[in-house]
């Protein structure tokens, strides 16, 4: 591939150290599906109000004034993606957010967003 860039000389080491800080294409790849699952607004106000509780299907279905099918297909995307997990207590299951980074990616979303607020 030709390389059109003029000052392509003149950055060889900011390339090469830019290169070098790729990760492999399979990280990249899991990566953006990780991203993938936070491009649905039904599972942000599920991963939202998880932020502050543990809650159950039946609950979030509520307060979402939606299906607990629809949910529970939501909760199935977030739960194989890791990013909530579940809870037994008795018959009822309680979902919850699966760790703190969850929580800090979708604050950070939401700051980001705001920041021209």
């Amino acid at each position: 591939m030709e390389n059109k860039c003029a000052n392509h000389s003149q950055h060889k080491d900011e390339m090469l150290r830019a290169k070098e800080n790729l990760p492999d294409e399979k990280k990249v790849t899991l990566l953006a599906d990780f991203f993938k699952v936070f491009g649905d607004s039904t599972r942000l106000k599920i991963i939202s109000m998880l932020r502050h509780n543990s809650l159950s299907v039946c609950c979030i279905a509520d307060c979402l004034g939606m299906e607990q099918s629809a949910i529970s297909h939501q909760l199935k995307v977030l739960r194989n993606n890791h990013i909530v997990k579940v809870e037994k207590q008795g018959k009822q299951s309680f979902y919850s957010l699966d760790d703190l980074h969850v929580e800090l990616i979708y604050q950070m979303g939401l700051e980001h967003i705001l920041e021209d607020e």
